[in-house]
């Protein structure tokens, strides 16, 4: 038997559209899903957005309130892909009235933020799934079956890069993504987190880091109307940028592996480079979101001048088989999005988590809020 769901989606700026094409393409790849999601409400505080966004996806209800998404019974659940002030605000209200949350990361500001949020999900009793959505990738998932099962040994260290080019013209928007008080941290947030999750999820818990951060393009000009994504800004007053470029980070585990951790949004020439190279000590796996369905393992017994082999991924590692019969064939970014869809009702169908958590978040918030101070204080500190 098949159930509805009514959901809604908070913002929609891009990552809105993004959730919202995801719950259209679940029945499609997991006919199995006992819910169905209906789109009901669409809230956005930009005049005409969500009138849009009902139009063109066909949400039954737009407003430019959100908390008449928080009051509307139809609603069971709800995207929240609003900026990352609002995520505590926001996240807190729709648990507290008893909705299921898919919430973005960071999810607020800070590691309280964070934890406000999980306690408020605990305590209503509904699931919370969170967009780290780079560990949903099934050559991914191949990588940690291949660690948790000893096929490279014991884990030395890591490395993981997120390099990108969204921030690196000189022109772009002042958003408040580089304001403190609305977008919090700069790179960390946005970037970084993805790191640390990526780290845990692979390695296991961070025990301390050590961490530099640097803003290399000082000031942008403000934007004289409504933004979405990384729009450029010409002839608006000139504001300071409040918050990082870029962070490098030296990482310690419980297991007593070592990791590095560098990230930038304003690395020109990269675009989307992220990855990560894990080595233990009887071979290595790596992988490059670039080539996101291929991964790079090297195992065996010889050690020295150990051959590197490329596996592509197919039905068996993660959720491929949804979407693909046969390995090599790509998936793409959007793909990680409806598998997180997927894991977040069968979250709610269980009633247990599924995937990415609000504990995982509060985990990756809290070495962000670690590497701040890290930097700060020109010392090792830990995330506890």
């Amino acid at each position: 038997m098949v159930n509805t769901l009514g959901v809604a989606v908070v913002g929609f700026g891009w990552m809105g559209r993004v959730h919202t094409q995801a719950y259209a393409r679940l029945p499609h790849h997991f006919p199995q899903l006992s819910l169905r999601p209906d789109l009901v409400a669409v809230a956005d505080e930009v005049p005409g957005r969500a009138e849009e966004a009902a139009g063109l996806y066909g949400f039954a209800t737009a407003t430019r309130d959100w908390r008449e998404v928080a009051a509307d019974p139809r609603v069971q659940a709800v995207s929240i892909t609003a900026p990352n002030f609002l995520h505590r605000e926001i996240g807190v209200a729709m648990a507290e009235a008893g909705k299921h949350i898919w919430i973005e990361k960071p999810v607020g500001l800070t590691a309280e933020d964070a934890r406000a949020v999980a306690d408020a999900v605990a305590k209503a009793g509904v699931q919370g799934t969170v967009g780290f959505n780079y560990r949903n990738a099934p050559a991914v998932e191949l990588a940690r079956d291949l660690i948790a099962a000893g096929e490279i040994g014991t884990v030395t260290h890591i490395r993981i890069r997120l390099f990108s080019d969204y921030a690196a013209h000189p022109q772009g928007a002042l958003t408040w993504r580089y304001e403190r008080e609305r977008g919090g941290s700069g790179v960390l947030g946005d970037l970084a987190s993805h790191g640390v999750d990526l780290a845990r999820h692979l390695l296991g818990e961070i025990t301390s880091l050590t961490a530099d951060t640097a803003v290399f393009v000082p000031e942008r000009a403000r934007p004289t109307g409504a933004t979405a994504g990384h729009s450029l800004a010409t002839g608006g007053e000139l504001g300071p940028v409040e918050n990082e470029d870029y962070v490098n980070c030296l990482l310690r585990f419980a297991s007593g592996a070592r990791g590095v951790l560098e990230a930038c949004r304003v690395s020109v020439g990269e675009q989307n480079n992220y990855g990560f190279e894990v080595h233990g000590t009887k071979g290595a796996v790596f992988w490059d979101f670039r080539r996101m369905n291929e991964l790079a393992v090297s195992r065996g017994t010889t050690y020295q001048d150990q051959p590197v082999s490329t596996v592509y991924v197919g039905p068996g590692a993660g959720e491929y088989a949804a979407f693909q019969p046969g390995a090599a064939t790509s998936m793409g970014y959007d793909d990680l999005k409806v598998i997180e869809a997927y894991r977040f009702l069968r979250s709610i169908t269980e009633g247990t988590p599924v995937g990415a958590t609000l504990s995982d978040a509060v985990a990756s918030a809290a070495a962000l809020d670690a590497m701040g101070r890290s930097a700060e204080q020109g010392t090792w500190v830990s995330p506890a």
